[in-house]
């Protein structure tokens, strides 16, 4: 029995060290996005800084596990057994949920779903010992922490957004967007106020719990905070100013500080949600062994788990060694970061997120408040206003989401607030600040136009969801997890290490997918950020390949599955058509704006010359999309109401064609991806004969229902499905015709 609990273990640390590669790549974001999205630094250098802050966070980093230990189950009342039960029950949980995450590119909280995961285990353990003893739920469960942890989301998400745009305001009134111009003497008060906080920050809610900071030394810190902040504000005010003067830009200065401060205290005092667990295992584990003596692991209370324990350097050198790996190799850290970068930026591009209700909803409301304020303000004074809002006069480096001043902003404001909350005993979410505080910095910073607002909008909402998801999910999976694995036993718990291993698989196969359809992104940046108007229309003729041969192998895949289906009564295989109808919509959708932002670098002469062939391009597009849809909807609400099938006949006339219509589309694709129009007059010779073939099938069929042979409900579905496929046909060949002027 011993042996299977020392696997268990052993599997535990094994997913422990999973566990922090994942939950790098979660929470990077929070240390990573503005240095990275201002481009303050080369990517090398912001990352060898934020691995420096992990590292030293993680080497000094609080040894007390508590939160694990005791800090949502009361282990005196728990069996090894049962302990050992819930902590494998979190692990095969928390590796899982923050993989899909990061895989989705959402960030999400590490703390929320560690401590809704042991409330979860907690709770099923609880609910079986309570139905079998006197004890009660407040005899094994500690709710405090938990509520807390609820009460801190609303908290910070709207405290963060909040100060984040009030501040940045304030702060862009100062500076300007042409910040160079108006930073000579305010740049060493700037410089003062964001070097204190950041290492207020630091020493308050960085390394106020490390290793070394003995009973003193927190003492002599707190009786002299004012001292030590008002004597770093003047040193520091008067070093900035100096700086400047020496030709140094001190924002970068102040966002690299910030960078390594926010990694610094990530590592400190979040490690506990990746090694805490592990550690209470470890440390049940050697309780277990040293003094059980005859009693086994469903008699041996874990009395020991109530005091705190030091952990030992060996493991705080390890995890700091493997979360600086992970932020170095994790592509999903990477992509985290694009979520939040790209719901912060200047500038419109591609947007990630779609548009709804809600969102459109906030967009109309904010608008008529803004619309109402702003008749009260004075017009001189709304003119000055103006002028210190300028974005075309905005110094930015190229490729940046945002200014040095934005980063700054959101670095020192997020590390500030922390400490605050850190003072007053709020258990902030770095996650939670973060991002929050880049939301507003951006909305106050007006990045959020009347073209974007309702997707950054929609972005916001989909993040703060995934956050609350996250508890929900946490919860119920690791309830569900802990009592398969309490009843099944040693086949229970194989079972359940089988199956997050395959949904671990699985949410890499998806990430890679995800990533592989994104790749045409890397166009997007660069036809967008073009010199001039000949590179500009270069890469957008790649562009329309790329994306005019995706929509033809769209229609390939689905008008096939759509006819197959319909024929042989698939209910399943139609409603998967009809997802895949509802996502390729919203691509062409995103094809349609980024075309509308390209098509505005080209010069005038060659708008004109080639503008209109690509707007027709991209309509013909849409209406081949929804010939498909047109096709689907009717056949998917016949089988679904289970309706008389098509005869053989009908099924013979339309395999036939269907397979020509195939043999069309891919023949195109060819071409179009080859980028050779030479043979272009044998499909549309072929594209003629295809539909002079069916206008003669819908004679038949109309004759047939003039004879009155066969269901007319089929034949209405039936003439839908001809008609339509004549207008997929056909608006296959017109975008052949108007890609080869596009592409001359």
């Amino acid at each position: 029995m011993d042996t299977l609990y020392l696997g268990i273990l052993i599997f535990i640390f094994v997913l422990a060290i999973y566990d922090i590669m994942v939950g790098v790549s979660n929470d990077a974001v929070n240390f990573l996005n503005s240095a990275v999205g201002s481009k303050a630094a080369p990517f090398k250098l912001v990352l060898f800084i934020a691995a420096i802050g992990i590292f030293v966070g993680a080497t000094f980093s609080n040894g007390m596990m508590d939160i694990a230990r005791h800090g949502i189950y009361q282990p005196q009342h728990f069996y090894f057994a049962e302990i050992m039960c819930i902590l494998l029950a979190v692990m095969l949980t928390d590796v899982v949920l923050l993989d899909l995450f990061n895989s989705m590119g959402m960030p999400t909280s590490t703390t929320v779903s560690m401590v809704f995961e042991l409330l979860g285990g907690t709770f099923a353990l609880a609910l079986i010992k309570v139905a079998g003893s006197d004890l009660s739920f407040g005899d094994l469960i500690n709710t405090d922490k938990a509520l807390s942890v609820i009460m801190a989301i609303f908290i910070s998400v709207a405290i963060a957004f909040f100060f984040g745009m009030v501040v940045q305001y304030i702060t862009r009134v100062i500076f300007t967007f042409n910040y160079k111009r108006t930073m000579k003497y305010a740049i060493g008060v700037f410089g003062g106020v964001a070097v204190t906080a950041i290492i207020y920050f630091m020493l308050i809610k960085g390394l106020k719990d490390s290793s070394f900071m003995t009973a003193e030394y927190k003492t002599w810190i707190h009786d002299n905070t004012f001292m030590l902040v008002s004597t770093c504000f003047i040193i520091s005010t008067i070093f900035m100013q100096i700086l400047h003067w020496l030709k140094v830009n001190v924002f970068k200065i102040i966002v690299l500080l910030g960078t390594f401060a926010l990694a610094l205290a990530f590592a400190g005092n979040d490690l506990v949600n990746f090694i805490g667990v592990p550690l209470a295992g470890f440390s049940s584990y050697i309780d277990y062994t040293a003094n059980s003596g005859e009693l086994g692991p469903d008699g041996f209370l874990m009395t020991s788990l109530t005091g705190s324990a030091i952990t030992p350097w060996y493991f705080l050198l390890g995890a700091g060694a493997i979360m600086v790996y992970a932020l170095y190799t994790s592509k999903k850290a990477q992509n985290v970061i694009k979520t939040s970068v790209d719901l912060s930026r200047q500038d419109e591009g591609e947007e990630s997120f779609g548009s709804t209700p809600i969102a459109r909803t906030l967009v109309r409301i904010s608008l008529n408040l803004s619309h109402s304020i702003t008749k009260s303000v004075p017009d001189r004074t709304k003119k000055w206003l103006d002028t210190r809002f300028r974005k075309d006069e905005v110094i930015m480096a190229d490729g940046a989401a945002f200014d040095l001043i934005r980063a700054s902003v959101n670095l020192v404001l997020a590390g500030l607030l922390i400490a605050v909350g850190t003072s007053l005993k709020l258990p902030l979410s770095t996650t939670y600040v973060t991002f929050m505080v880049a939301m507003g910095t951006s909305l106050a910073d007006r990045a959020w136009g009347r073209d974007s607002a309702v997707y950054r909008i929609t972005g916001v909402l989909s993040v703060i969801g995934g956050w609350f998801l996250t508890a929900g999910a946490a919860f119920t999976i690791c309830f569900v997890v802990a009592i398969v694995i309490h009843y099944g036993g040693t086949i229970a718990i194989i079972a359940m290490i089988a199956l997050a291993a395959l949904s671990l698989i699985r949410n890499q196969i998806l990430f890679k997918k995800k990533k592989n359809r994104g790749e045409v992104n890397e166009t997007v940046k660069q036809l967008l950020s073009a010199p001039n108007s000949e590179e500009a229309l270069k890469l957008l003729r790649i562009l329309t390949r790329e994306e005019l041969s995706k929509v033809f192998d769209f229609v390939d895949v689905n008008f096939n599955n759509t006819v197959v289906s319909f024929f042989n009564e698939n209910l399943r295989g139609l409603r998967k058509a009809s997802g895949a109808i509802k996502f390729e919509k919203q691509l062409i959708k995103q094809m349609r704006r980024i075309g509308t932002m390209a098509i505005s670098k080209l010069d005038n002469q060659t708008l004109l010359e080639k503008g209109l062939y690509y707007y027709q391009g991209n309509d013909f597009a849409s209406e081949l999309v929804y010939s498909i849809d047109r096709i689907n909807e009717p056949c998917l609400e016949h089988i679904d109401n289970n309706f008389k099938p098509l005869d053989d006949t009908q099924k013979e006339e339309f395999s036939t064609i269907t397979e020509s219509i195939i043999s069309l589309v891919r023949s195109c694709k060819t071409k179009l991806i080859e980028n050779d129009y030479s043979n272009l007059a044998v499909d549309i010779r072929e594209s003629n004969t295809i539909n002079n073939q069916l206008s003669a099938i819908k004679r038949e069929e109309l004759q047939r229902i003039q004879n009155q042979k066969g269901s007319i409900k089929v034949s209405l579905v039936y003439l839908t499905m001809l008609q339509e496929a004549q207008n997929v046909v056909t608006y296959t060949t017109n975008i052949m015709k108007v890609s080869k002027k596009f592409q001359e």
